[in-house]
């Protein structure tokens, strides 16, 4: 019996981090076992805000390599460039067509970077959500390991597939979201009301890349909360429970194990732990992503190999929505 599909992908913006290793390659490493995986760079989700080219490129890299770093396997998933598939391209467009302007206007994210971007936004931005769901509709996904924050675009995926069905025929599957219960959207350090994002200043985040002091050094400046108390309680107690989270995923141990730890201690020991926690977890990842860089060589093979296994099922798809649209000549 055929493993079920599943798609996701990470924008090769500066840095990964931890939180995106909490919030998704982890839970990839393991997914890559249990589904038939597509683990993209989406390179064309990146420029909806301006990037400096030469940079884009080596970030692209950069991302691949870390892919490889946390344990994916290119025999047991497929690792490739969005824009290196252009079949993304044209199916965003013909979904578009199909998107309503109230559906993309309603979107939490493009709502928030809007207003960060002003006038300057542009409809890339907007539109967003649309290419996100030609990424997913395009290998007839059935999985989607999503944060939370993804939820409202996995939700319109449904809905632009349920469309296309219904007009034009059966042609997309109808994917269902995969949410990770404990750290699915990892808090900023420097900030625990906003995500982690490496789109931040360094303090906000701690990059897969960072050596060991610099891990210490921000640990131990993040924020705290009010109480002496190490508890995990989001709502009254946000920071700390952020890294308790972090911790948890560092560790193992499960948030009791964790409180009954530093039942007695003050917040001082526990960042300390939760440093070292941090620095022990991607000692080995840092120094695979540096190995990967120093010799790009086998990660260019792994994906040019990807680029090739995702043209063929991206061409198969598009071919179809083509003739269900009735799109060129017979």
């Amino acid at each position: 019996m055929p493993k079920s599909k599943l798609f996701s992908g990470i924008q090769p913006t500066n840095l990964l981090h931890i939180g995106n290793y909490i919030g998704a390659l982890k839970q990839w490493v393991e997914l890559q076992k249990k589904y038939d995986c597509m683990f993209c760079v989406v390179d064309l989700h990146a420029i909806t805000v301006p990037q400096d080219p030469k940079e884009l490129r080596q970030n692209i890299l950069n991302t691949a390599a870390a892919y490889l770093a946390v344990g994916l396997d290119p025999k047991h998933c497929t690792i490739y460039v969005q824009s290196e598939v252009p079949q993304h391209s044209e199916l965003a467009w013909l979904l578009s067509t199909l998107a309503n302007l109230g559906e993309l206007e309603r979107m939490t994210q493009f709502k928030d970077k809007a207003k960060k971007h002003g006038e300057r936004a542009s409809v890339g931005l907007f539109s967003y959500p649309v290419l996100m769901a030609a990424d997913i509709l395009l290998y007839d996904t059935q999985v989607v390991p999503v944060g939370e924050d993804q939820m409202q675009h996995v939700e319109l995926t449904r809905t632009l597939a349920r469309r296309f069905n219904t007009r034009y025929g059966d042609t997309f599957a109808v994917p269902q979201a995969l949410i990770q219960k404990v750290g699915a959207r990892i808090k900023a350090l420097d900030d625990p009301a906003i995500k982690m994002s490496k789109s931040e200043s360094s303090a906000n985040y701690i990059a897969l890349t960072d050596q060991p002091e610099v891990i210490r050094k921000k640990i131990m400046r993040s924020v705290t909360d009010s109480d002496k108390y190490i508890r995990f309680d989001p709502e009254k107690k946000p920071a700390i429970s952020n890294l308790i989270t972090i911790y948890h995923h560092a560790t193992g141990r499960n948030l009791k194990q964790i409180e009954q730890e530093f039942e007695n201690k003050g917040y001082g020991d526990f960042k300390s732990a939760v440093a070292e926690a941090i620095i022990a977890l991607l000692d080995p990842i840092r120094t695979k992503i540096e190995n990967y860089l120093r010799d790009p060589s086998e990660l260019q093979k792994i994906l040019d190999a990807g680029r090739d296994a995702a043209l063929e099922l991206a061409e198969q798809k598009i071919k179809q929505v083509r003739d269900r649209v009735g799109l060129g000549r017979k």
